[in-house]
């Protein structure tokens, strides 16, 4: 095999190997290409996401909002109650009053 002939037999063998490499290139990127039918159920899919975590944001504001509802009316509740409670302190001790009043009148009158 002189020179030429192993230059020609290289050059053939590169391009054969670059023809093989560009042909496998084709091949893998026509296999794996996206299909528009798989980008519009992407395109679904992430609008969907995106309307499912507005709803929880809005579902997060509205619960804080009867969360705080329901702690000012707790505050408002335990407060009248306190009121209720003192109140009943102070009517037990003038019924306390009363009963040593009306005991101490019968003991003077000799009852």
């Amino acid at each position: 095999m002189n020179r030429t002939e192993f230059i020609v037999a290289t050059a053939l063998i590169l391009f054969v190997a670059f023809a093989l490499g560009w042909f496998a290139n084709w091949l893998v990127h026509r296999m794996t290409r996206v299909q528009q039918s798989d980008l519009n159920e992407l395109d679904n899919l992430a609008r969907g996401l995106h309307e499912a975590e507005e709803q929880r944001d809005q579902a997060i504001a509205y619960v804080q909002e009867r969360e705080a509802e329901i702690a000012n009316q707790l505050r408002a509740t335990e407060a009248e109650l306190q009121a209720t409670m003192d109140t009943v302190r102070q009517l037990r001790s003038e019924n306390e009053e009363m009963r040593d009043y009306i005991e101490q009148i019968q003991a003077r009158s000799g009852g």
